[in-house]
């Protein structure tokens, strides 16, 4: 079951897509004797939702890391005795708050728990992602694949549904 904050990034996502559609037809058809205008506007109805879809993808991004990183807090805090949480303690103790996501978060993740290795491995690629769009695109990436809202949402569901992570009481 999907977590309540990218429910709601994906209801908005879908009323966001809507709203353009509708707003771009409407003007489609109010300018159709102006045929400059109207493939203006048909590019842009093209344009506006894939900004949206990555908008949309980076915020479900940022909802992942911040359950990652509450995850680690609330298991250092806890001291709890399993393995994930004892690496996490060791992480805390040389860097406290200042912990990175991909080389210590994810790490520790796949180093002591098992199953978990392939997802990490597509978090990883999909943080790559992440980066590109938070740090203004102004590079081609490398990414190996395409991601698109519909791809980081479904590895968000699954990444929710497989990690047993610590929330606030």
């Amino acid at each position: 079951m999907a977590d309540a904050a990218i429910v709601e990034i994906a209801e908005y996502h879908d009323d966001v897509l809507s709203s353009l559609k509708l707003f771009f037809s409407e003007k489609l058809r109010v300018l159709t004797a102006d045929f400059r205008n109207r493939d203006a506007i048909a590019n842009l109805l093209t344009l506006r939702p894939q900004e949206t879809d990555q908008r949309s993808a980076f915020f479900i991004l940022a909802s992942l890391e911040a359950a990652f990183r509450i995850d680690y807090e609330r298991r250092c805090q806890k001291r709890m005795k399993d393995d994930v949480s004892r690496a996490f303690r060791a992480i805390y103790n040389s860097r406290k708050s200042r912990v990175s996501l991909d080389d210590d978060i994810f790490e520790a993740w796949r180093k002591n728990s098992t199953g978990s290795g392939p997802l990490i491995g597509e978090l990883r690629a999909a943080f790559k992602f992440r980066h590109w769009l938070a740090h203004g695109r102004y590079w081609e990436p490398k990414l190996g694949r395409k991601y698109d809202f519909n791809s980081v949402y479904s590895l968000a569901d699954a990444v929710l549904n497989a990690f047993p992570f610590q929330t606030f009481d």
